[in-house]
């Protein structure tokens, strides 16, 4: 059992923590990794390059990283969250002035030769912020609405300036991702029925201001076969290889819709048909069981945490990554309209990969110092 005075001490043991990581979930991770490096050889047309070899590095590199946060005490990472959160609104900024455009949205940067989507970013320094703002609140206080609106207001600024970039996608799993972190520190639900109800409304209202592509991937979702050789392509060559694939696969290098190109984004967002085509039904499920286990490790790093604030970010990690993995394969499938999202560690992306693994560090700072003594709550 860990013994609690030792986190009372100044200089915790560097060893120590070391022993304390969570070997076995950096295996999972290291494991979903090599699915992607397998699959990205595939796509590349049996060779390692141009994809496989940069996600090994890219990986590599983000693994450094995330062993490297774990280290840091969760407490000098809390207090970094609102400015993390205020350069990620700053980063934000900059990207609709002077950011980088491609394929109709203005949603990158270009520092030093490498590209970073900031909206992705930001989801990570809004769950530590919002986890910041809420680990001290006491239950009286949390029934103040009025105690509600500066997390609120934390929430609604980001999403606003990703709308604006334009990405619909990015900025609704933000909204919900900030949502999560309102209900499991503990708000009503009273109050999420009364931002609920005008939704549709809401919704409706939207879809007239929305740009031409962002309705035309609606549009594609209810009828794909209506542009089957244009805006169509995509999810039907997406379904054709998914269903290809049967229960077992065409085996490894065999897939006939990605080797023939016929499958778009093959490396990216649409790389679980690569796995559903060559190893089948069993395949994509061993996937999917993977990801299950390190969406359900995050949680239990969150039950296992003594402080609210590493319980809120862990959850908040976990549950975005939940949000990456089941937007993408429900896009894959055709249960959502077509939105951009990776696969996380499994497809081709730096930006994705980074932040990722940034986050997955943090989870781990949170896994090694879950026993340590926050601030006493907030008096009501």
């Amino acid at each position: 059992m860990t013994d609690r005075r030792l986190w009372r001490e100044p200089s915790f043991d560097i060893m120590a923590k070391v022993l304390h990581v969570n070997w076995l979930y950096v295996l999972l991770l290291c494991a979903l990794a090599a699915v992607g490096y397998t699959a990205l050889y595939s796509a590349g047309g049996g060779s390692p390059e141009p994809y496989a070899t940069r996600h090994a590095l890219r990986f590599a590199f983000g693994l450094v990283i995330a062993l490297t946060i774990a280290l840091v005490d969760i407490r000098f990472i809390a207090r970094l969250a609102w400015p993390a959160w205020l350069g990620g609104v700053v980063l934000l900024v900059l990207v609709l002035r002077m950011g980088h455009v491609g394929k109709g949205a203005q949603r990158w940067l270009e520092l030093g030769g490498l590209q970073l989507q900031p909206s992705e970013m930001m989801k990570l320094a809004l769950v530590l912020a919002l986890a910041s703002w809420f680990h001290k609140a006491s239950w009286e206080r949390m029934g103040n609405p009025l105690f509600l609106i500066p997390p609120l207001i934390a929430v609604l600024i980001p999403v606003g300036l990703i709308l604006k970039e334009p990405n619909l996608g990015t900025a609704t799993i933000t909204l919900i991702l900030g949502g999560a972190i309102f209900f499991a520190a503990g708000v009503r639900w009273w109050k999420f029925a009364l931002v609920l109800l005008p939704i549709p409304l809401v919704a409706k209202l939207a879809y007239s201001h929305l740009h031409d592509y962002q309705r035309a991937r609606i549009d594609t979702f209810l009828h794909p076969e209506s542009d089957p050789l244009g805006a169509g392509y995509n999810i039907i060559q997406s379904k054709i290889a998914l269903g290809s694939g049967g229960m077992w696969g065409k085996g490894f290098l065999h897939g006939t819709q990605g080797h023939l190109d016929f499958l778009p984004e093959k490396q990216t967002d649409f790389i679980v048909s690569i796995i559903g085509e060559e190893f089948g039904f069993v395949g994509t499920l061993a996937v999917i069981c993977l990801l299950g286990l390190i969406i359900i490790g995050g949680m239990l790093i969150a039950l296992r945490c003594r402080h609210q604030f590493g319980r809120l970010v862990a959850l908040g990690i976990s549950f975005n990554f939940f949000l990456y993995v089941f937007v993408n394969m429900a896009m894959v499938m055709g249960a959502i309209p077509v939105g951009g999202v990776p696969l996380p560690l499994v497809s081709h992306g730096g930006s994705a990969m980074l932040t990722v693994m940034v986050g997955f560090g943090i989870l781990m700072s949170v896994h090694v110092h879950r026993d340590v003594e926050f601030a006493t709550a907030r008096d009501g």
